[in-house]
C-alpha cells in the first residue's frame, strides 16, 4: 500500500503540532515555579526588615502616656513562620489588652504589609499598611459602625519598640489614642547583623540559636527559622554562600 506524499506531509505537520503543544504545556509549570520562588524571596526580603523584632519582649501598656492609671504588663514574642503557601512573622502576646496574636506578611504585587490579628476576645481584624523609615503604620478597613483602627509599630533601637493603638470614628478625619505598649527586649543584648555577631542563616538577622548540619555549626534567630533550617538545611546553606559571595564582590573595588 502506497502512502501519498500529501498524507505524509499532513502526518508530519500533525506530529509537529502535537510536539509543540506538549512542550508549551510544560512551560507554564516551569514559569509558575520560578514566579512562585521569586515571589517567596520578595516576601522574605520585605519581612527581613523586621529581623530586629525577632525574639522575646517585656511590655508595659499605658492608656495615657506617663500615667500608671489603667497600665498593665504583658509579654510578646516575634517568630518567623515558614509555610509552603505563605511566609510571615508571628507576633504572640501574653496578657495583652489589645492583641492576642498577629501574623505579619507582605504583598509583593501591591507592595503593602498585611497584619492579620486576633483580639483578646477571639475576634479577628486585618490591617494593611506601609513602612515609613522605622515605623510600620497599618490601618483596618471600616467596621459596621464606620470605625477605623490603626496600629503603628515603631522600632526605636535594638532594645526598645513602641506599639501604638489608635481609632478614628465615622466622620472623623483624625485618630485618637487608645493605648501604647512600650517593649523592652527580654534577656541580654542580642548581636546585630553585620556587627560581628553571628547571622541567622535563614533570614540574615541576629543569630542566637545554634543548629548543626554535617558536623558544622550555624545560627538561627528563632524557633521558626530553626524548624525551616532543619527541614531543608542544604538550601539555606547554599543561599547563605551566595549572599556572602555577593557581599564580597560588592566590597571588592
Amino acid at each position: 500500500m502506497r502512502i501519498s506524499s500529501q498524507l505524509i506531509v499532513a502526518l508530519f505537520c500533525i506530529s509537529g503540532l502535537l510536539w509543540l503543544s506538549s512542550g508549551a504545556q510544560g512551560e507554564p509549570a516551569t514559569s509558575s515555579s520560578t514566579a512562585a520562588k521569586t515571589e517567596h524571596e520578595s516576601i522574605k526580603q520585605a519581612l527581613a526588615e523586621f529581623n530586629s523584632l525577632i525574639g522575646g519582649w517585656r511590655g508595659v501598656g499605658m492608656i495615657k502616656r506617663n500615667s500608671r492609671k489603667g497600665a498593665w504588663s504583658e509579654k510578646a514574642e516575634w517568630v518567623w513562620k515558614f509555610d509552603p503557601k505563605s511566609t510571615g512573622i508571628a507576633y504572640q502576646i501574653t496578657d495583652g489588652k489589645f492583641l492576642k496574636s498577629a501574623l505579619l506578611t507582605y504583598d509583593p504585587k501591591k507592595k503593602t504589609y498585611l497584619l492579620s490579628t486576633v483580639l483578646p476576645d477571639g475576634k479577628t481584624r486585618d490591617y494593611t499598611g506601609t513602612l515609613n523609615k522605622d515605623t510600620l503604620v497599618l490601618e483596618s478597613a471600616p467596621n459596621k459602625e464606620g470605625a477605623v483602627y490603626r496600629i503603628s509599630i515603631r522600632r526605636l533601637n535594638e532594645k526598645r519598640t513602641l506599639v501604638l493603638f489608635e481609632q478614628r470614628n465615622q466622620g472623623q478625619s483624625f485618630y485618637y489614642r487608645l493605648a501604647e505598649v512600650g517593649y523592652t527586649r527580654a534577656g541580654t543584648k542580642l548581636a546585630e547583623s553585620g556587627s560581628g555577631g553571628p547571622e541567622c542563616i535563614v533570614t540574615g538577622g541576629a543569630g542566637t540559636i545554634q543548629v548543626s548540619y554535617q558536623g558544622k555549626t550555624y545560627y538561627v534567630c528563632c524557633s521558626g527559622c530553626k524548624q525551616a533550617f532543619e527541614e531543608d538545611p542544604e538550601t539555606f546553606i547554599e543561599e547563605a554562600k551566595q549572599k556572602a559571595e555577593a557581599r564580597r564582590k560588592k566590597k571588592t573595588p
